[in-house]
C-alpha cells in the first residue's frame, strides 16, 4: 500500500517527507494507521550517525493509531482497537520469560538494524529500492507502520489518542525509571539530572511515588519552573550555581539517595554520582555518543554507592502504559504539558526546535 513517511537518506540529513510502499502485513504483523508519533532523541540521534543504523531510515518509535489490519495469528488486537507502539522485544528469552522485556538479549537487531523480525524489508521507494524499516519495529513517522503484538499496547478509547505515543519510550522511559527501576520508598528524596522530556516525566513520577523531597537540575530556567509547577520541590540552575554542593546543602551534607540522570552528558552524570549519599543509586537513561566514558572516583563507589544503566524505565509496557494513562485521566501524570504538536510536513521544524529546547516533547499528529 501507499503511504507517506519521514526518511533520512543521510547521516544528519533532513528528514524528507516521500510516497514509499509498505507490504501488506505478514501473519505475525499489525498493519496501523496512526494518528500521533512523538519525536524522541533516539530518532535524533540515530539520524545523526550517533548511534550508526543503515541509512536510509523511516525512524519513528512513539506512534500510536488504530488497528486496520491484523496478520493470521495475531489474537491481542483487532481493527478498531486504539494502541499505543513500544520497543520491540522477542519473548523468548530468559529476559523477556522472567519479566524483564527491557534486558531482551535479541532486541537489537529488530529495533535498530532496519528489517523486519523475519529479516525482510516491509519498505520500498518509487524505484523499488529497499528503504530501512521496523524501527523499535514499528517505523511510525508514516501515516501507517507495520509492528507486532510484543510492541502493540492496546489502550483505552476514552484517552486522546494523538497524545499517547510518547508513553512508548521517552515518558515511559523517565516515568518508569523512578517507578519501576529506582522504586524510591514514600517520604523519601530523589535529585533527577536534565529537565527535558525524559526529566520531566521522572519527576512526575516521583510524585506519583510520593517522594517528598525532588530536586531538579538543569541549565534552562523555563523548564526547570516547569518542573516546579510539575511537582518538583526544588530546581537548581547548573549555570548558577555547583550542583553537588547545592545538593550537599539541602541534604546536610549527606547527598541523595536516588539520583536519575537524563542529559546524556558526561559530566552531568559526573555529577549526579557524586550527589549520591552512601549506599546511594544513580539510574542512567542519557544516552550519549557511542565510546562516551567518564572518569570515576571507585573509593566514592565503595561506599555502597549504585550505579546502573536503565531502558525504558524497566517497564512491561502491556501493564505500565495502561496505568500511566489512568494516571493521566485522574490528573495525576500531566505528561500533555510537556507536548507541542506538529503535522507530519513539520517534522525538521520540530527536530530544530526539540534540538534548541524550545519544545519539550514533539508529536507530528496525522489525520485521523
Amino acid at each position: 500500500m501507499k503511504i507517506e513517511a519521514a526518511v533520512v537518506r543521510e547521516g544528519k540529513g533532513d528528514f524528507k517527507i516521500e510516497t514509499l510502499e509498505l507490504a501488506e502485513p505478514s501473519d505475525d504483523q499489525i498493519l496501523i494507521k496512526i494518528v500521533g508519533v512523538g519525536l524522541c532523541h533516539t530518532d535524533l540521534t540515530c539520524r545523526d550517525q550517533l548511534y550508526p543504523v543503515p541509512l536510509p531510515m523511516v525512524f519513528g518509535h512513539e506512534g500510536s493509531g488504530v488497528v486496520e489490519k491484523v496478520g493470521k495469528n495475531v489474537t491481542k488486537v483487532e481493527p478498531g482497537d486504539h494502541v499505543v507502539l513500544t520497543f520491540y522485544t522477542c519473548g523468548k528469552c530468559d529476559a523477556c520469560l522472567t519479566g524483564d522485556p527491557t534486558s531482551c538479549i535479541n532486541s537489537f537487531g529488530p529495533n535498530f538494524m532496519g528489517r523486519a523480525v523475519d529479516g525482510s524489508c516491509t519498505i520500498h521507494d518509487h524505484a523499488g529500492d529497499e528503504v530501512g524499516c521496523s524501527f523499535f519495529g514499528q517505523s511510525s513517522f508514516a501515516t501507517h507502520a507495520l509492528a507486532y503484538e510484543r510492541n502493540t499496547i492496546k489502550v483505552t478509547k476514552d484517552a486522546p489518542l494523538d497524545l499517547l505515543g510518547p508513553l512508548g519510550c521517552g515518558v515511559q522511559t523517565g516515568a518508569g525509571s523512578v517507578l519501576n527501576a529506582l522504586n524510591p520508598p514514600a517520604g523519601s528524596a530523589i535529585a533527577v539530572f536534565g529537565a527535558g522530556a525524559v526529566g520531566l516525566s521522572a519527576v512526575m513520577g516521583a510524585v506519583v511515588a510520593n517522594c517528598t523531597t525532588i530536586i531538579s537540575i538543569d541549565v534552562n530556567p523555563d523548564r526547570l519552573e516547569l518542573a516546579k509547577e510539575l511537582g518538583a520541590t526544588h530546581a537548581i540552575n547548573a549555570l548558577e550555581v555547583d550542583p553537588v554542593e547545592e545538593i550537599q546543602k539541602l541534604t546536610g551534607g549527606a547527598g541523595i539517595a536516588y539520583v536519575l540522570e537524563t542529559s546524556g552528558v558526561g559530566p552531568v552524570l559526573s555529577q549526579a554520582i557524586m550527589s549520591s549519599c552512601v549506599g546511594g543509586e544513580v539510574g542512567i537513561v542519557g544516552a550519549p555518543a557511542m565510546g562516551t566514558t567518564i572518569p570515576l572516583d571507585i573509593n566514592h563507589m565503595l561506599f555502597n554507592r549504585k550505579l546502573r544503566g536503565i531502558v525504558e524505565g524497566e517497564s512491561n509496557s502491556d501493564i505500565f502504559i495502561p496505568r500511566l494513562i489512568s494516571l493521566y485521566q485522574q490528573g495525576k501524570f500531566p505528561f500533555d504539558k510537556l507536548i507541542k504538536f506538529y503535522d507530519l510536513e513539520q517534522i525538521n521544524e520540530a527536530a530544530e526546535d526539540s534540538e534548541k529546547g524550545t519544545t519539550l516533547k514533539a508529536i507530528m499528529r496525522l489525520p485521523k
